[in-house]
């Protein structure tokens, strides 16, 4: 028995301990992940001459309140193109729309290639998978062009509609399926006289749904700061077009403004959306490795 009782002690010794380990690896990467925003929300907090002088600080000031005044009224200066409001207006129509295609479309593509069954099936799989991996910058001047073509440069067209086709999130969201989804479900609405697509909306997507979060959270990150493309297409940079990245840039990138503090406080004000998206599916994410990792 004493032997037995040594043998439990020391596997539960060893399980603490492990125990232990993880949670210190995870505070650590928690506190990694987080220190820059910190020190970026520090920085709207202190003044330009501050954080010049005194470099790094990890203590917030008090001149957070004057920072956002100023940061709201950049536009009055004439030289920068900086309207809060007119930013978060147009980054929320681009990200709503696109993201919800994105989504959508993507939870549908991926229900036909788990639940069906047709012989490019594999084939059609193959080349999602290579569209994933050419990068958006080798087919940005075609796209340009073919944009400029049909008369569709500054317009949010071109940003939203593209979003239907997203590879990378199909090949995630048919990956959850595969391991989480019963395809005995759909058999049964097929027998009760559910139509197909009705099958979809009404038992697929509620299925999905803690794949749709997380794929939701990515998706929303990804087109609000979108920098790139929307450069691209809104050419003529009219300020009531101009979504917030964009007018972040025009600060970062402008000589004249030498308001470190303000620049600090753009930054910010641009990500406060995405933080608070990800607050509220955050724990989508949680549901989705749980149920993700279920074979059932």
């Amino acid at each position: 028995m004493s032997k037995n009782g040594n043998i439990k002690d020391n596997y539960a010794a060893k399980v603490r301990m492990k125990s232990i380990c993880v949670m210190v690896f995870l505070i650590l990467l928690t506190i990694l992940c987080l220190l820059p925003i910190y020190i970026l929300f520090v920085n709207t907090t202190r003044t330009s001459q501050n954080i010049i002088n005194d470099g790094l600080s990890f203590i917030p000031h008090g001149n957070f309140i004057n920072n956002i005044k100023e940061t709201i009224h950049l536009d009055e200066i004439g030289t920068i193109s900086f309207k809060a409001a007119v930013g978060y207006r147009n980054s929320a129509i681009i990200t709503v729309a696109a993201s919800f295609l994105t989504v959508f479309f993507s939870a549908m593509t991926a229900y036909g290639l788990v639940v069906y069954e047709f012989k490019a099936k594999t084939p059609a799989y193959t080349a999602i998978l290579l569209v994933m991996m050419v990068p958006v910058q080798v087919t940005s001047v075609g796209f340009v062009q073919f944009m400029n073509k049909i008369n569709l440069t500054d317009t949010y067209w071109p940003l939203i509609i593209p979003a239907a086709a997203a590879p990378a999130i199909v090949f995630y969201m048919r990956q959850y399926m595969k391991s989480s989804f019963p395809l005995d479900i759909v058999e049964a609405a097929r027998i009760d006289g559910t139509g197909e697509f009705r099958t979809f909306l009404t038992i697929g997507l509620p299925m999905m749904k803690p794949a749709l979060g997380v794929q939701a959270i990515f998706s929303v990150i990804t087109n609000w700061n979108n920098f790139y493309t929307p450069s691209m297409i809104l050419l003529s940079r009219k300020e009531k077009q101009l979504t917030m990245p964009m007018m972040v840039q025009s600060i970062l990138s402008n000589d004249k403004l030498s308001d470190m503090g303000v620049r600090y406080t753009a930054i910010f004000l641009s990500i406060v959306p995405v933080i608070v998206v990800y607050c509220v599916l955050s724990r989508a994410i949680v549901d989705g490795v749980a149920e993700g990792g279920v074979k059932e």
